[in-house]
C-alpha cells in the first residue's frame, strides 16, 4: 500500500475530481478526503486494493455475526434495568486478602480480563461492527453492508426490546463498593467516531428518517444525562482524559443532534478547562504521565485533544492554535512528543507494559491540515513506527500553506 503523503500527491492530479457524489456530513472524518478516497476505489486504483480487500474481510465476519444488545448479559445484576448498561472497573481486581475478594482493589494499568464479560466487551462489538459495515456500505455502494450496519444500530439504540437505556449510571463499577462510577463514562469514548459511522449510513436503504430520528432523539437525552446526572458532573469535573473525552463526546452529540450553540460553549470551555490545565507550558501532560502506562495515556488524552480540535472547526473554535500566555497548548503537546518518537530522546516515566509512538503519526498528520502546518507532515514521515490504520479511509489533505 502506498504512503498517504504518496496518496496525497495521487488525489491532486484529478483523479480524484471524478467523485460528484455529495459529501457526508461528518463530524471528525473530513467529508472531502472520505469522497476522494471513494474516488480512487471507484477507479480501481492499486493504492487503496490491500486496505479495501481488509475492510471487506472485517465488514464480511461483522455480517456473519448477529447484533448484540446491551440486554444480552451474561451476569444480570439484581435490581438492575436490563436495558442499562453495565461494565466493571478496568483495572480493579478481587482483594486476595478478602475471602471472597470484595471490594474489589485497584492495580492501575493491570486490565482485570473479568471485564469483558460484561457490557464493555459488548459495546466494542458493536462499534466495530457498525464502524466495518457503515465504511463498507460507503466506499462499496453494495446494499448488504448498509443492511448489516442497520440492524446492529436499531439492536442496540433503537428496538423497545434490546435498546440500551441513554445513561451510564452502571459504568466501571467496582464490586463490593459501588453500582457504577462517573469514570465510567470513558466507556463511551468511541461515541464521536461511531456518529461519524453513522451519518455515512445517510440515504442508505433500510437506513430511514425515522431511524434517523429516533437516533437523535437516544443522543439527545444522552447527551442530557452527560450533562445534568451527578456522575456526568463529577466526569466533567476531573483533570485528565477523563475530562477531554467527556468534552469530545458531548460536543460531539450536541453537533450530531444539530444544537450548534451547544458544542460552541463546551469547546469554548476546553481552552481554559482543560489545555490550560493538563498541559505544562513545554508540553508535558503530568496527569497522564504519572500512570503506569504513560505513554499510552498521553496519546490517549492528545487523541481526545485533536478529537475536540476537529469539532471545533465547526463552530469557530480554534483549539488547533490556541495557546496560553505561558505557552500551553495542543501544538505544545504534540513537540514534546516528538523527540521521544524519533528517537532523539528515552522516554523515563513508568511504561508498565505495551506502550507505541506510533499513534503520533495519525495525530501530526491531522494537526497539519487543522493548525495550517505542513511540518506536521513532514515530521510524521520521518517517524520510525507509523500506525496509520485508520488512514487509508481518511487520507488528510496535503496541508495548506500559511
Amino acid at each position: 500500500m502506498k504512503t498517504p503523503l504518496v496518496l496525497a500527491c495521487i488525489l491532486t492530479l484529478g483523479v480524484a475530481r471524478a467523485a460528484t457524489e455529495a459529501w457526508p456530513a461528518t463530524l471528525l472524518l473530513r467529508s472531502n478526503d472520505l469522497a476522494r478516497t471513494r474516488a480512487l476505489i471507484k477507479a480501481k486504483d492499486p493504492a487503496v486494493a490491500t486496505a479495501l480487500k481488509k475492510l471487506r474481510h472485517e465488514a464480511g465476519k461483522a455480517l456473519a455475526a448477529p447484533p448484540v444488545a446491551v440486554t444480552e448479559k451474561k451476569h444480570p445484576q439484581p435490581g438492575f434495568d436490563p436495558h442499562d448498561y453495565v461494565s466493571l472497573a478496568t483495572y480493579y481486581w478481587p482483594d486476595p486478602a478478602k475471602s471472597n475478594g470484595l471490594p474489589y482493589i485497584s492495580r492501575d494499568g493491570e486490565r482485570n480480563p473479568e471485564t469483558q464479560e460484561y457490557d464493555h466487551a459488548a459495546l466494542g462489538h458493536m462499534q466495530r461492527a457498525v464502524h466495518n459495515l457503515a465504511q463498507a456500505w460507503y466506499f462499496t455502494g453494495e446494499q448488504p453492508y448498509a443492511d448489516g450496519a442497520v440492524r446492529q444500530l436499531r439492536a442496540w439504540f433503537l428496538d423497545p426490546a434490546t435498546k440500551m437505556n441513554p445513561n451510564l449510571d452502571h459504568g466501571q463499577m467496582v464490586k463490593g463498593k459501588d453500582t457504577g462510577r462517573a469514570t465510567g463514562i470513558i466507556d463511551t469514548h468511541g461515541l464521536p467516531a461511531l456518529l461519524d459511522d453513522i451519518l455515512l449510513l445517510h440515504g442508505a436503504p433500510g437506513w430511514t428518517a425515522d431511524d434517523e430520528r429516533k437516533l437523535r432523539d437516544w443522543c439527545r437525552e444522552f447527551l442530557t444525562w452527560l450533562r445534568t446526572s451527578k456522575l456526568g458532573k463529577k466526569e466533567a469535573g476531573t483533570s485528565n482524559n477523563h475530562a477531554t473525552w467527556y468534552d469530545a463526546q458531548c460536543a460531539a452529540l450536541a453537533l450530531f443532534i444539530g444544537d450548534r450553540a451547544q458544542a460552541q460553549e463546551i469547546l469554548e470551555q476546553t481552552k481554559p478547562k482543560r489545555i490550560a490545565t493538563q498541559i505544562e507550558p513545554d508540553g508535558r501532560q503530568p496527569q497522564e504521565l504519572r500512570r503506569t502506562l504513560s505513554i499510552s495515556y498521553t496519546f490517549f488524552n492528545l487523541e481526545a485533544l485533536c478529537a475536540c480540535a476537529r469539532l471545533g472547526e465547526h463552530v469557530g473554535v480554534d483549539l488547533w492554535n490556541f495557546r496560553t500566555a505561558d505557552g500551553r497548548g495542543l501544538r505544545a503537546a504534540l513537540d514534546w512528543t516528538l523527540p521521544y518518537a524519533l528517537k532523539e530522546k528515552t522516554w523515563t516515566d513508568k511504561q508498565i507494559h505495551g506502550g507505541s509512538f506510533g499513534p503520533l503519526y495519525s495525530l501530526l498528520r491531522r494537526a497539519a491540515v487543522g493548525c495550517r502546518e505542513p511540518a506536521y507532515a513532514d515530521q510524521a514521515e520521518k517517524l520510525p513506527v507509523k500506525d496509520d490504520d485508520k488512514l487509508w479511509v481518511n487520507f488528510y489533505s496535503p496541508p495548506m500553506k500559511k
